[in-house]
């Protein structure tokens, strides 16, 4: 079997198992969500933190609950990471520098994951742990509670509440996060990643020895992969063998990663009673999916120039054991996600290869986004969809019941804005600066290219980069974290501003004026929308990054 049949071959697998586990789990989601009763360990956890598991929040107050939780674990991570020489099983490694255990606290708090050390020789076991795996759960079940609150905006009639942000984290947590990670850890593990204290001593190819150090990396794999947080045990991430072993481990890490964002939709359509609605929905996340899909297969397998196309692909950078259509699913998957892992060297990805990761992560990865992330940001969309065309028309803006207003398409500019703005100001002030060219591994427009990439990994918190760019001096550390920062939090509050405006609301009826929201007409104007907003945003750096490098390599002749 070559490797076109392989890789299309696997590409019908995991839309198989989405398929099939999209329904199931969604629901399942949807009654964790919206169940009344309280299991016992859930009340102690509830007295424990001194909170009501009855009581409901304002928007304002479910975002206060979120921006302090997430201080406290930023502040607890930073003391972990900086102290962690005097912690149990640390393997002698010393405390981070502070700024490189604020970036990374932040990286992994704002579920961005991204890293600018290397895992296996800077932290120790305690600190990957209880420091990073905890965040890897935690982050992952705030984007679902905010995700869920924005749902609840749309249900609420005058009651300006959205929920409980405590008795969601609790149980997004426990019920959902833990219990499929555990799975998929074992999973894991029969396929060989490894779940240890101790180092390995491996055979070269060249018949001499090498250690390895291991460690309990499985679960921390998989709830990396289920939470879309994407940072690695180790520094090569999942190309290295004791984090993806075998081409079911890729198909399976695949999978993970793309299961809540693909059922989140699912959970939409059955919280507000239009399963239709989660279909259309799901439709607009795939069709950005499977065109991004399609330009990085033809950009890697077909499209690199005239020398490339004669030496059979392009395989830099890339593992020979998943070859090139599974490292192009991959990075397809992680970039239209929020995931940021990766099997293979995104530098060394061709120039239209590059780009289309790049703008899987421009579009605000809703494509299907991250966990919680995605199904917000395409409910942005979407009332942006509903804007536009109640314009075209002459009638005011409906969606799920709620007239869109000036508060609401204020919050929704706002939250469409934040992103770029962060990313286009970074990479200008980056830019501008004599030391960044000594931190870039490349020069001209590839060069370009790697930090327009860092700062839309940051800011879409994302976390996966073009490798060839050096972040560890105190200017990216700090303003890489001011961007993770402010496209998590900054996008939070603005969503959440949103719910409480539309929960204050009473709904309106349906009428025969009523633009039908559940619709392969509303779903193509919804990628268009998307596609628009994203054009006319970044397409100047595109163009002075991946398309002016194309265009010099030949790799669009």
């Amino acid at each position: 079997m070559n490797d076109t049949t392989s890789g299309l071959l696997t590409i019908a697998v995991l839309g198989l198992l989405l398929a099939l586990l999209w329904a199931p789990f969604g629901d399942h989601m949807a009654r964790v969500v919206t169940g009344t009763r309280h299991a016992r360990l859930e009340r102690g956890l509830y007295r424990l933190l001194g909170v009501d598991p009855e009581a409901q929040q304002s928007a304002r107050s479910y975002a206060t609950s979120v921006l302090a939780f997430s201080a406290v674990g930023i502040a607890l991570l930073v003391a972990i990471l900086m102290g962690q020489q005097h912690l149990p099983f640390s393997r002698g490694l010393p405390g981070m520098p502070w700024d490189m255990a604020l970036n990374t606290a932040v990286s992994f708090v704002t579920n961005t994951n991204w890293q600018s050390y290397a895992g296996e020789s800077t932290l120790g076991f305690t600190a990957q742990m209880a420091g990073l795996a905890v965040q890897n759960f935690l982050s992952a079940a705030v984007g679902i509670c905010v995700a869920v609150a924005l749902v609840r905006g749309f249900l609420a009639s005058r009651s300006g509440t959205v929920g409980n942000f405590w008795v969601d984290l609790v149980r997004v947590t426990g019920r959902v996060l833990l219990p499929v990670a555990v799975v998929g850890a074992v999973l894991l593990l029969t396929q060989g990643v490894v779940q240890s204290f101790a180092d390995q001593t491996i055979t070269t190819v060249t018949g001499g020895s090498q250690v390895v150090p291991g460690g309990p990396v499985a679960g921390q794999e998989a709830i990396k992969q289920l939470g879309t947080n994407g940072g690695g045990f180790f520094n090569a991430n999942s190309a290295h063998p004791f984090e993806n072993p075998t081409p079911f481990s890729n198909l399976l890490q695949i999978l993970m990663l793309l299961l809540v964002p693909v059922c989140l939709t699912r959970t939409f359509g059955t919280m507000i009673g239009s399963r239709r609605q989660g279909l259309t929905v799901l439709g607009a996340m795939a069709a950005l999916f499977t065109a991004s899909l399609a330009v990085a297969a033809w950009a890697e397998t077909t499209g690199q120039g005239v020398a490339a196309r004669a030496a059979g692909a392009a395989m830099e950078g890339k593992e020979t054991q998943f070859g090139a259509w599974g490292s192009i699913l991959y990075s397809t998957a992680t970039t239209s996600t929020s995931t940021g892992a990766v099997n293979a060297s995104h530098d060394s990805l061709t120039p239209a290869g590059g780009g289309a990761a790049l703008v899987n992560m421009m579009l605000g990865e809703v494509s299907p986004g991250g966990v919680g992330s995605g199904l917000y940001g395409m409910l942005v969309m979407a009332v942006v969809t509903v804007f536009v065309a109640g314009l075209m028309v002459g009638r005011t803006p409906e969606l799920l019941g709620k007239k869109i207003g000036r508060p609401e398409i204020t919050w929704v500019a706002l939250t469409t804005l934040i992103t770029p703005a962060i990313v286009l100001i970074g990479v200008g002030v980056a830019i501008a600066l004599p030391s960044t060219r000594d931190a870039l591994g490349n020069t001209g427009v590839h060069g370009f290219s790697e930090v327009v990439y860092a700062f839309t990994s940051a800011a879409n918190n994302n976390g996966s980069a073009f490798g060839g760019i050096t972040v560890t001096s105190t200017f990216f550390q700090l303003a890489l974290a001011t961007a993770m920062l402010l496209g998590r939090f900054g996008s939070i509050v603005l969503v959440l501003a949103l719910a409480g405006s539309l929960a204050r609301q009473r709904p309106v009826p349906t009428t025969a004026g009523t633009l039908s929201t559940q619709t392969v007409l509303f779903g193509s104007l919804l990628v268009g929308v998307v596609l628009l907003v994203t054009g006319l945003t970044y397409l100047p750096s595109l163009a002075l990054g991946p398309v002016a490098e194309a265009l010099t390599n030949g790799a669009l002749s």
